[in-house]
């Protein structure tokens, strides 16, 4: 790879973490990497404990800061020389964004215009530079039965939510078409794997079953949503990264397509035979709960583009990444009650928020 000084926003993130893990660790990179993160309740330093303690002060940097902060990230690109960015930064939560959508408008247009401006006025040569913007593929909207979504789709976002990351898509572009930015973008469908903060459907469903509380489904539980293991997201961002065109846009899916009430059952199934449970025991807590505005029907992603031109596919299978998944948060309970009790904040707080 031909970047040595990549700047991640939101590396302390779910899927931002593992990108980071991901890339130290892979013989191809010999660069360095730089985390800024706002530590939100989202954000977990604990969460690359090992990698600050194999490459911190060496290959590794964290720099505490909001991505809003236009004269903080200006002085760590000085500081460090950025010549790539690789942008995760968001509030992503769709439920939060209907009750509280002022976060997300902050961070995910405001912050993403920071981060373009800076990249703008401190790469005066744009040879041998890159920001990668990281989206969803809910910006196009929701699907019927049949189709996928292309990178050509029309915008038809539903929520505060994917409004903002459309928005943010859209000026990533601008400063592509505007300023000559070596930009390139991807749109990827729900993530799952270790780390993830457990509000998501995956975490949330496992940590009940492990609790015994009520799993809720929404409506009908017939919304369908296509799956990709958190490594085969990251792998195809380091792949855009190698041999990715400038200006273009990627799609990425796991071509793996459930309703959520046939998976919150597998995972039931999944921890029963763990747990050594009927494969009904878990099932009576499933709890059908009013449906919440603008929830799109159906998401699919088509990444023939991405298989085509660069030559990524996944490549776990969602069984084996559901099973490796769980077994994960079985094995990492410690984490799981350090994030979800105001020890971890207290923590933030005092060595990071109040200094």
């Amino acid at each position: 790879m031909d970047f040595k000084n990549i700047l991640v926003t939101g590396g302390a993130g779910f899927i931002g973490s593992n990108f980071i893990r991901l890339i130290l660790h892979q013989k191809e990179f010999n660069g360095i990497i730089i985390n800024v993160d706002k530590l939100t309740y989202a954000g977990n330093i604990l969460n690359l404990k090992d990698i600050e303690e194999f490459f911190g002060g060496k290959r590794y940097f964290f720099e505490y800061a909001d991505i809003c902060d236009y004269e903080k990230i200006k002085e760590i690109f000085k500081k460090y020389q950025i010549d790539a960015v690789v942008h995760f930064a968001a509030e992503s939560h769709v439920d939060r964004s209907i009750y509280g959508p002022k976060d997300f408008i902050q961070t995910n247009i405001l912050g993403t215009f920071t981060l373009l401006e800076c990249a703008r006025l401190y790469w005066n040569k744009t040879e041998n530079k890159r920001f990668h913007h990281i989206s969803t593929d809910e910006v196009y909207g929701s699907l019927g039965p049949k189709g996928y979504f292309y990178e050509t789709s029309p915008y038809i976002p539903a929520s505060p939510y994917s409004a903002s990351k459309a928005s943010a898509d859209h000026l990533v572009r601008a400063y592509y078409y505007t300023y000559n930015l070596p930009v390139t973008l991807s749109n990827c469908s729900n993530n799952y794997g270790p780390y993830q903060f457990p509000e998501k459907l995956i975490p949330l469903t496992i940590l009940n079953i492990i609790e015994e509380k009520p799993l809720p489904v929404y409506g009908d539980g017939k919304n369908i949503r296509d799956w990709i293991y958190v490594d085969d997201h990251n792998r195809a961002i380091i792949s855009i990264l190698e041999k990715g065109k400038i200006g273009q846009t990627y799609n990425i899916g796991g071509e793996n397509e459930w309703k959520n009430i046939r998976l919150v059952n597998k995972i039931c199934e999944i921890i029963a035979k763990e747990t050594g449970k009927d494969k009904d025991y878990y099932k009576k807590l499933i709890t059908f709960i009013k449906d919440r505005p603008g929830h799109d029907r159906r998401y699919a992603i088509n990444c023939d583009k991405i298989k085509k031109d660069i030559g990524w596919e996944p490549l776990i299978s969602f069984e084996e990444g559901l099973k490796q998944t769980i077994k994960w948060y079985l094995n990492n309970m410690d984490w799981i009650k350090t994030i979800t009790t105001g020890k971890y904040k207290e923590w933030i707080d005092k060595n990071y928020r109040r200094r």
